[in-house]
């Protein structure tokens, strides 16, 4: 029987991006039990689970769970967090990650999409720029577009930009949208070596800028750039604000994600 190709994309993303994760940022390192895999780093890093068992039942999802809160709070992260698909198993995991005290953060659609399929060149507005982040100078200008875009502080994205671009700077294109010199929308691409996957992450545009085709020019700068260095596949965790105009560019929803957060203090 021909497996269904949403199915099998999703699988391959399943086994490659979460299965068999690589670290995510330099200094982190990644763990594997035979229910799970974990990223662990500093109280800086993103820390949390990100694969589980197929056939993880509810007996063992229980002692995962508490393991996981264990070990954390052992290491001294105040905050650590359970990426959920709504695929994964057993089916109340979620319900399960609640009772021991994590909180749901708002869910997110996976889509994917072939890069080949998707647009190379996308026209900025008249008087709009777009550049490429390399330094610290830059770095602030796309925090400064983050902060307009989403209204939330992301000074977090700050130490964790600069130290990739130094670093590890083949696994990170960061870019930012000046408009009159002032940063109006900014984006990242993750590179993960080894996989046919490029994820697409933080693209967000302030509101007074929103509808006149930044959004899908970052998204067309981006595939061009995964394209030339041999990437399959673009993957982004979309919000319903972002996910018709990903529709529209060719991506197919996969599944849905929910972070679940376990924090030590309110």
């Amino acid at each position: 029987m021909t497996q269904d190709p949403t199915a099998a994309l999703l699988a391959l993303f399943d086994d490659e991006m979460r299965r068999h994760a690589r670290p995510d940022a330099p200094g982190v390192r990644v763990e594997r039990t035979p229910d799970l895999v974990r990223q662990v780093g500093t109280p800086d890093d993103w820390n949390g689970v990100v694969w589980t068992a197929p056939d993880l039942d509810a007996e063992r999802a229980d002692a995962a769970i508490a393991a996981q809160v264990d070990y954390y709070t052992a290491l001294g992260h105040e905050e650590f967090e359970w990426k959920l698909y709504s695929h994964d198993r057993p089916a109340d995991l979620g319900e399960r990650l609640r009772r021991a005290g994590f909180e749901p953060e708002p869910p997110e659609t996976l889509f994917v999409a072939p890069v080949t399929g998707l647009p190379a060149a996308a026209e900025l507005p008249a008087g709009v720029d777009l550049h490429t982040v390399s330094d610290a100078a830059g770095v602030e200008l796309m925090i400064r577009a983050h902060e307009q875009a989403f209204g939330t502080d992301s000074s977090w994205l700050r130490q964790r930009t600069l130290t990739r671009l130094a670093e590890a700077p083949d696994t990170l294109v960061a870019v930012v949208v000046l408009a009159d010199g002032e940063p109006v929308s900014a984006a990242r691409m993750e590179l993960c070596p080894g996989t046919g996957f490029a994820g697409l992450w933080g693209g967000g545009t302030a509101a007074p800028w929103r509808g006149r085709g930044i959004y899908r020019a970052l998204i067309a700068h981006r595939a061009r750039i995964a394209a030339e260095r041999g990437y399959r596949y673009l993957q982004v965790d979309a919000t319903d604000q972002s996910a018709p105009i990903l529709r529209r560019l060719g991506f197919t929803a996969l599944s849905t994600t929910t972070p679940y957060a376990y924090r030590t203090t309110p």
